[in-house]
C-alpha cells in the first residue's frame, strides 16, 4: 500500500471555498450569524484555526443548515486529524451544494481515514476529474491510488497515475506512486504468466528480462533461446536476442550472430526500424560505410520523427563530407529529443563545418548542459547502486557516441 500525506496548504486553498446558507434566517438571528462568521474569518485569517471551530459551531446552532460554517467546520475538524468529527458537517455542506468538488475531495479522504473504503472511492472518484486547482487533484489522485492499490484495484490506479502524471510530471511523490504501482504490475502480470502458461515461451522471455535486469547476459540469452526454441516466431524476441549478443565483446563471431538475429528479426517484421538500425551499426563497424547508409535512410524513410535514427544517418553523412544533409537530419533530431547532449555536439561540428559560427557555439552549450545533467543523473545511478558500465553499454548499442 502507497501511503500519502494530506498537507495543511491544502486545507488553506479550501477554506472559504464555501458560501453562506441560501436559507433564509430570522432577522434577529441573522446580526449573530454575521458577527460569529466575521469572527470565525479574522480566526482563521491570523492563522488560528483551533480558535475558528467555535465560531463556527456557534452559527450552526443558530441556523443547522448555514452551508459556510458546515463547510468550514468539517474542513477545520479534518486538518485537526478529527475524521469521524468531520464528516456529518462535509456531507451536510455536500448535500447542499453539490458543486463543492473540494469538500468532496476532502470527504472522500476522511472516508478513507475511518476505514469506509466503499464511500471513499465513490467521492474521491466523482471529484477527482473536477478539481481545478493543481495542488488539491494531485492530492486527490494519490489518495485514489492509495485506496485502488490497497484493494489490488491496480488498474485502476494506473489510470489515475497517468493523469496525475500528466498534471504534475516532476512531482515526487507522483513518480514514486507511480513506480510502485507499475512494479506491483508487473510482478503480478509475472506471476499470472506462471500460473496459466508456466512452461510457454512467453514465460521464457520473462524470466531473459529479469535475467538482463540483473545484469546477467549468458543466463538471459539462455532463456531467449529456449523461448525460440519452443516458439521461433515470437514476435520481437530474434530482436531481443540481438540486442543481448551486441552487448558482447565485438569479436567477429558475437557480431555475426547479433546480425544473424536482426536479419531474421527483419525478415519476421519488414517494418522493424531498429533492427535497421543495428545493421547499419554493424555494416558501419564492419567499414562498409555504403551499405550503413542504405540501412540508415531506410530506417529514417520508416520512422522520420526518430531522433535514433536521424542521428545515425546525419552522422554518416557527416563524416562523408554530406554536411548539408547531415545538418537538417541532425537538426531534425534535436528537435525530437533536445535533452540528448551527443545529438548537439554532431550538430555543432555540422555548423562549424558550415561556417554557422554562433549555431555551432549555442550547440556546444546545450551540449555541455545536458551533458553535465547526464553525469549527474550517472552518479545518482550509482549511488542508487545501477551498474554504470551497463548503462555505457546501452548508450553505445544506441549508436550515440560523440
Amino acid at each position: 500500500m502507497i501511503r500519502h500525506r494530506v498537507h495543511r496548504c491544502l486545507g488553506l486553498l479550501l477554506f472559504g471555498c464555501v458560501v453562506s446558507s441560501f436559507a433564509q434566517s430570522r432577522p434577529d438571528t441573522q446580526g449573530q450569524i454575521d458577527a460569529h462568521l466575521r469572527e470565525a474569518h479574522r480566526l482563521l485569517s491570523e492563522n488560528k484555526p483551533a480558535a475558528a471551530i467555535p465560531e463556527f459551531r456557534a452559527i450552526l446552532a443558530l441556523d443547522p443548515a448555514n452551508t459556510d460554517a458546515l463547510g468550514n467546520l468539517g474542513v477545520l475538524l479534518f486538518f485537526q486529524g478529527q475524521y469521524a468529527d468531520a464528516l456529518p458537517d462535509l456531507r451536510g455542506a455536500l448535500a447542499r451544494r453539490q458543486d463543492l468538488w473540494k469538500i468532496q475531495a476532502l470527504l472522500g479522504i476522511a472516508e478513507l481515514r475511518t476505514g469506509n473504503n466503499a464511500a471513499a472511492r465513490g467521492d474521491l472518484e466523482t471529484a477527482f476529474p473536477r478539481l481545478e486547482d493543481k495542488a488539491v487533484r494531485v492530492q486527490t489522485g494519490l489518495e485514489l491510488v492509495d485506496l485502488d492499490s490497497s484493494m489490488e484495484a491496480l488498474d485502476k490506479a494506473s489510470a489515475v497515475i497517468s493523469v496525475l502524471r500528466g498534471i504534475d510530471p516532476e512531482n515526487q511523490e507522483v513518480l514514486y506512486a507511480a513506480y510502485r504501482v507499475h512494479s506491483d504490475l508487473a510482478r503480478e502480470a509475472v506471476l499470472s504468466l506462471a500460473l496459466v502458461a508456466p512452461g510457454s515461451a512467453r514465460m521464457y522471455q520473462v524470466m531473459a528480462h529479469e535475467a538482463a535486469r540483473r545484469g546477467d547476459t549468458p543466463a538471459a540469452m539462455r532463456d531467449d533461446r529456449e523461448a525460440l526454441r519452443r516458439d521461433p516466431r515470437l514476435p520481437g524476441l530474434h530482436f531481443e536476442l540481438a540486442e543481448l549478443l551486441n552487448t558482447l565483446p565485438p569479436t567477429p563471431d558475437n557480431q555475426a550472430q547479433a546480425a544473424s538475429e536482426y536479419r531474421t528479426a527483419l525478415a519476421d517484421n519488414p517494418f522493424d526500424e531498429k533492427a535497421l538500425l543495428r545493421l547499419g551499426a554493424i555494416a558501419e563497424h564492419s567499414g562498409d560505410p555504403a551499405t550503413a547508409g542504405q540501412l540508415y535512410a531506410r530506417a529514417v524513410a520508416l520512422q522520420p520523427d526518430d531522433p535514433e535514427a536521424c542521428y545515425d544517418l546525419g552522422r554518416l553523412l557527416l563524416a562523408t563530407n554530406q554536411v548539408e544533409k547531415a545538418a537538417k537530419l541532425l537538426e531534425h533530431a534535436a528537435q525530437a529529443d533536445p535533452t540528448d547532449a551527443v545529438i548537439h555536439f554532431r550538430l555543432a561540428t555540422a555548423y562549424q563545418r558550415l561556417g554557422r559560427t554562433a549555431d555551432a557555439e549555442h550547440e556546444i552549450e546545450q551540449y555541455r548542459k545536458y551533458k553535465d545533467l547526464k553525469d549527474k543523473l550517472r552518479e545518482t545511478f550509482r549511488e542508487l547502486h545501477l551498474d554504470p558500465q551497463k548503462m555505457a553499454v546501452e548508450e553505445s548499442e544506441a549508436g550515440h557516441q560523440p
